[in-house]
């Protein structure tokens, strides 16, 4: 099935269901991918995104459906969350994770996290058995304790893949300080793929609602406890039934800046917009002339999904009532 990065049209149907997910967006060039290799990440995503689906399909909620699509990536290495998580400056990893529910714009979120497996379960544990929106580093894992969640071991996310990664990335960034004398601009030399990387899943339930996650490793040598976008509601992560979720993956620090989740979703409460138009404006005119690379996934409460980037690629899936399981990796598919 062909799919545009733009949108598709829900069928008219009584009730209809969905699900949109991602594993990121970046560098993503068919060149560099074997056969198997593309094979087997087609594979995960359409894991992932028919677990989403068979909770829909069930019955369930949309929450549930995100977590459940959200937890297949986090529990792949394949992509940057979860068991996939990119290694810190000091060779650690920390995660950040949100959750957003439409029908009553109530939220969770952890960030900084170390001894998580699932970071997506614990931002919904946030949002469901807290009095709070976001929880932090040892905070977060307090609560955690508190709520019946087991600690793991760092290293259970150590990756040889990452690790040499990392070590990529910072000698690339100590050559770029030595001749610029300057972190910021060494910072601005690493190329795309050190600073992006997320999985996400926005769904609709029966029930009329719409929910969005995401989750993430961050940004490969990140320092001082860097929080990225996936964590903060309105950049990252958002869900209102009255416009729109989404859920974003790109260099976090920009979509921090712009506000782009809520944005996307305020351009079609305030301006009547769809959900593709909403989006192309915002990732392709609003980011793109500011240097800001990545996507969003977006669905409505009709059951229309758009998927727009600016990057070379994104790993992204959907499936509704009314379509059949699309996977694709790369940006002319």
């Amino acid at each position: 099935m062909m799919f545009s990065s733009t949108a598709v049209l829900a069928q008219a149907t009584e009730r209809p269901f969905a699900i949109a997910i991602h594993g990121g967006a970046g560098t993503i060039q068919k060149a560099k991918f074997t056969p198997e290799r593309e094979k087997a990440y087609r594979a995960k995503l359409t894991e992932a995104v028919e677990a989403g689906y068979a909770v829909l399909d069930k019955g369930g909620e949309s929450l549930d459906a995100v977590t459940a699509a959200i937890n297949v990536l986090e529990n792949s290495t394949f992509f940057n969350a979860g068991k996939g998580a990119v290694y810190t400056h000091n060779e650690t990893h920390e995660m950040d994770a949100s959750i957003m529910d439409g029908k009553n714009r109530q939220a969770g979120a952890v960030a900084g996290v170390k001894h998580i497996e699932n970071p997506i379960n614990l931002a919904k544990l946030v949002m469901e058995e807290s009095v709070h929106v976001m929880l932090s580093g040892a905070g977060a894992e307090e609560f955690a304790t508190q709520q019946g969640v087991a600690l793991v071991d760092n290293t259970i996310f150590d990756t040889e893949r990452r690790y040499k990664s990392l070590q990529r990335a910072k000698a690339k960034m100590e050559k770029a300080e030595k001749e610029l004398k300057n972190y910021q601009a060494a910072h601005q030399t690493l190329d795309t793929e050190y600073k992006v990387g997320t999985v996400g899943a926005v769904a609709l339930d029966k029930m009329g609602n719409i929910a969005a996650g995401t989750s993430t490793g961050g940004m490969t040598n990140k320092r001082f406890g860097r929080i990225g976008d996936a964590p903060v509601i309105g950049a990252g992560t958002f869900a209102e039934n009255e416009s729109c979720a989404v859920s974003a993956t790109g260099h976090g620090e920009y979509f921090i800046r712009y506000n782009v989740a809520a944005d996307i979703c305020a351009r079609v409460k305030y301006q009547g917009k769809s959900i593709e138009q909403a989006g192309n404006e915002v990732i392709h005119d609003v980011l793109m002339p500011v240097g800001g690379t990545g996507g969003v996934i977006i669905i409505d409460t009709k059951g229309n999904m758009s998927l727009p980037f600016n990057t070379k690629g994104m790993y992204r899936a959907t499936k509704s009532n009314t379509s059949p399981t699309y996977v694709a990796i790369f940006k002319d598919e």
